[in-house]
């Protein structure tokens, strides 16, 4: 899954809806693992103006057009607009996909599937959404587990040091708590993370090694969360959370976890500065 919920174009087609249908796929089967993050059915030719990317799009071809540059024209439309996956019903309209279909969406690499029997768009439509709603409950789930660990750890005396170490543990990658100027404030591994991030400093000297040869932000992929400050302009970042995907790919749970981490961070770090005004004020 990417940064928003959904599942595969290949989770979609082994669906009960889409799977008595008697999917072919005729184009873009090393793209079967792109998110379907909702489905769309339509019939016009101006359909891609309609879509915002990502949608698994129903059709039985009417929009399609009968010349081969109308063809061309709507199968590039929707692979710009970066859809998940075209699905085209054959019966009245086409017995068999065009050529000019099939050529498009092979060289744009939009997966490109025909259905050899009538299925309802509806209840395909209904089946595939309640998927992804529940995929997304799920995630939701894996958070605020994160959550409740990371809360029992400080009931039970823990500190920011062993929240990142629950977070860096999910994120099975090292997490790094900077101020938000850059500077480290702590780093932490996850206790059966791999030989990687055993070193969360070593890594930590590495990416920022690299941020400075580069001028450029961290690598790709990384998950970056702010820690509240509850003030305003200049105050409204305490710190900031740093996952960077040094073992595995950061997944959008991950962010949601380390979202929820940022609110208990933020707590522990005010109370922390109430308490040190107190103690100045008592020495006062």
């Amino acid at each position: 899954m990417d940064e928003q919920a959904g599942i595969t174009v290949r989770r979609a087609l082994e669906l009960p809806g889409l799977r008595g249908g008697l999917p072919e796929v005729v184009a873009g089967a090393d793209r079967l693992h792109r998110t379907v993050r909702w489905v769309h059915a339509g019939e016009v030719p101006n359909i891609a103006s309609l879509l915002k990317g990502g949608e698994l799009l129903l059709t039985t071809g009417i929009g399609l057009g009968t010349r081969p540059a109308e063809q061309r024209a709507f199968v590039q439309g929707l692979a710009d607009r970066a859809i998940a996956a075209l699905v085209v019903e054959l019966g009245p309209r086409f017995g068999r996909l065009p050529a000019a279909v099939v050529e498009t969406a092979r060289a744009a690499g939009l997966p490109l599937v025909q259905l050899h029997r009538e299925v309802p768009f509806v209840s395909v439509t209904e089946e595939i959404h309640t998927e992804i709603v529940n995929g997304h409950y799920a995630l939701l789930r894996q958070a605020d587990e994160v959550h409740r660990r990371c809360t029992d750890a400080l009931l039970d005396g823990g500190g920011v040091p062993q929240v990142l170490r629950i977070l860096a543990d999910f994120a099975g990658n090292p997490v790094f708590l900077e101020t938000a100027e850059g500077q480290l404030l702590y780093a932490a591994a996850g206790a059966s993370g791999p030989p990687t991030a055993a070193e969360p400093l070593q890594v930590w000297e590495g990416l920022r090694a690299q941020r400075a040869d580069r001028e450029a932000g961290p690598p790709a992929g990384t998950v970056l969360v702010d820690v509240p400050g509850g003030g305003h302009g200049a105050g409204a970042v305490r710190a900031r959370l740093v996952l960077p995907p040094v073992a595995t790919p950061l997944l959008p749970v991950h962010r949601m976890a380390a979202e929820r981490a940022a609110g208990i961070l933020a707590v522990v770090l005010m109370q922390a500065r109430q308490e040190d005004d107190l103690a100045a004020r008592g020495r006062g």
